[in-house]
């Protein structure tokens, strides 16, 4: 794809060309545009081939699938990043012509949803660990976010002011669930062993971001 931003390993908030090129991908899928010239580097699906088969996604010579927890370890944030791969990858499933010959074995639309099943379980509690990376769901979930307004008592409970550097030292340094629980939140989960520590100081895994969780309602719409 030279000259379309070249073989990516992601999506993300500051990199889309894998989702301009899955956006072409189901064009030619689909019929819409020629099979020919440019476009013919599209029509195996290529972006899909490399979201899926690249190093942490699926190992297509060994015809198995890795836990979420190694598909980015470079990343700080895994959740976030597997969120946009999953959202980029469903973007395909309303092509029921998809498929894609990888080594040993064929890709189709109901592997991509089943993949894409795998790591949405994974992030809400199917994992070594067993918790939801996801704020709320099930008993055991992060219960100290990184975030400033979760982690300082409310105005509710106790109307006197917080100042800034009181919020740090009297509140940001407790070992203590946050007073206020960010349901829904997603935070940037395991590292590339599955492990978790759940501290609010640990702000590269315990960090919630909206970015995050922008692309798993797109999942989870898809899958509803």
């Amino acid at each position: 794809m030279a000259g379309n931003g070249g073989t990516r390993s992601e999506f993300s908030w500051d990199d889309k060309y894998v989702g301009a090129q899955v956006l072409i991908s189901k064009l030619v899928l689909e019929g819409k545009v020629g099979y020919t010239g440019t476009w013919a580097q599209c029509k195996s699906g290529r972006a899909i081939h490399l979201l899926m088969c690249s190093e942490g996604q699926l190992q297509c010579e060994e015809n198995s699938r890795r836990p979420i927890a190694v598909s980015t370890v470079e990343q700080p944030s895994i959740c976030l990043f597997c969120c946009f791969h999953c959202f980029s990858l469903f973007q395909v499933l309303v092509s029921s012509q998809f498929y894609h010959p990888v080594p040993k074995w064929v890709l189709r639309a109901n592997d991509l949803t089943t993949f894409v099943k795998s790591q949405v379980d994974y992030i809400l509690g199917s994992n070594p660990k067993q918790m939801s990376y996801m704020v709320g769901v099930g008993t055991n979930y992060p219960k100290e976010v990184h975030h400033r307004g979760a982690s300082i008592v409310s105005i509710k409970a106790s109307p006197a002011p917080v100042e800034c550097k009181e919020g740090f030292t009297k509140w940001f340094n407790r070992n203590e669930p946050n007073p206020n629980v960010l349901d829904g939140a997603i935070v940037g989960g395991p590292d590339e062993n599955d492990g978790y520590t759940d501290s609010r100081s640990n702000f590269q895994q315990a960090e919630p971001a909206t970015v995050t969780i922008a692309p798993m309602v797109g999942v989870l719409a898809n899958l509803a």
